[in-house]
């Protein structure tokens, strides 16, 4: 099992800025927890590249500088978080995140790519994993065969990197809501027309899979055990767990819809996910949306869920709640089932949009959900 925190938490763009965020974060987090789980031993880095600082650190003696710097500081690589391909701080992000999708020649270049960095980090024998985008937004109605023949052509230079290498390569496609595809059923059903569409199905089965995060299939309502046995039974392979949670409420407490409010911000998509008393759910892609909406749609609803990332250790206060019990069921089926996943990455990417109420220095926020989430494989 590993465990990293991802650093898309931290603004960087470049190369060069996503080093210096290594450099000047990790390290510390690495010398706060220094001691305390054999599995921060060497200390697993995820980093989160863009396109452009992927392309940067292939240039010149980046990458072997990079590896220098890594045995240097006792640190290790196994993952990388290629989902957002362009800028994902102190812009507008929203919807852009999926661009470009897996339609397009470029996202899967960027795929490529990364795969290439991570090689030199990954023994003979050891799993690397990147994990990407749900194949597009649902809005932009994507060209699905488009998305197959990319996801094929990945799914061989994977294959053939594993094979040279001796190593087992995988991506993870990452469900989210209005994705592409977004819950277990859709997440099947996706992955069974891939299946069919491959002229080597079994390449695709050990090469392309699904990163799990435990904040998104909470706000779909989706039962983490129920729905990690449906995907193993359909034979998709878990490639990485992202150890997150949403916000979720009462919808008919106002004080709650007013507490809301201040998650109201204007860089990341924070889609709304809204129960109702028979099951079915009404989606708002935006927060402004969702206050928006005609309250007699919130009539016999029982629970709001919304993809605003929350830390793990700290609940929001009353009478907001959190979905972290879906980040522990998973964490307990992971202490039965040992081998159905070994990448797991804290994936707390909102800290610097959090209300001040949630803010403290980063390093101490990164430990305490270390700590929380090592507490619960321990007991």
């Amino acid at each position: 099992m590993y465990i990293a925190y991802c650093t898309n938490i931290h603004p960087a763009e470049s190369w060069q800025e996503t080093f210096d965020a290594l450099k000047n974060h990790a390290l510390k987090v690495k010398d706060i927890l220094d001691g305390e789980s054999p599995l921060l031993s060497p200390f697993p880095l995820a980093p989160r590249l863009s396109a452009r600082a992927a392309a940067e650190l292939l240039e010149s003696d980046n990458l072997a500088e990079f590896q220098h710097w890594c045995t240097t500081h006792h640190c290790r690589v196994f993952t990388i978080n290629g989902f957002p391909f362009g800028a994902f701080h102190n812009t507008r992000v929203k919807e852009q995140v999926y661009r470009p999708d897996w339609t397009e020649r470029s996202r899967l270049d960027y795929t490529l790519n990364l795969f290439r960095i991570l090689a030199p980090f990954i023994a003979i024998g050891e799993q690397g994993s990147v994990s990407s985008l749900p194949g597009s937004f649902k809005a932009f109605a994507a060209d699905e065969k488009r998305i197959f023949a990319h996801l094929i052509e990945c799914a061989d230079f994977i294959e053939n990197l594993s094979v040279t290498q001796g190593c087992d390569f995988h991506l993870g496609l990452e469900p989210e809501p209005l994705g592409h595809f977004e819950n277990t059923s859709e997440t099947i059903a996706f992955f069974a027309r891939l299946f069919a569409a491959a002229p080597n199905p079994d390449v695709l089965r050990r090469r392309i899979g699904v990163n799990y995060d435990t904040c998104h299939f909470a706000l779909e309502y989706d039962d983490c055990v129920t729905s990690l046995n449906a995907l193993r039974e359909a034979g998709i392979r878990i490639s990485k767990v992202h150890l997150s949670a949403a916000l979720a409420l009462d919808p008919h407490d106002e004080h709650a819809i007013n507490a809301l409010r201040a998650f109201d911000e204007p860089t990341y998509l924070h889609q709304v996910l809204l129960r109702q008393s028979n099951g079915a759910i009404t989606r708002f892609a935006d927060l402004p949306e969702f206050f928006a909406a005609d309250s007699a749609i919130w009539k016999d609803a029982e629970e709001a869920r919304v993809h605003f990332h929350i830390p793990l250790d700290t609940d929001p206060r009353a009478p907001l709640r959190s979905t972290r019990d879906h980040a522990q069921h998973l964490l307990a089926y992971a202490q039965m089932h040992p081998d159905f996943c070994k990448h797991y990455e804290i994936e707390t990417y909102t800290w610097g949009v959090l209300p001040d109420g949630m803010q403290r220095p980063i390093e101490q926020h990164l430990a305490a959900e270390y700590r929380w989430v090592l507490q619960q494989i321990s007991s």
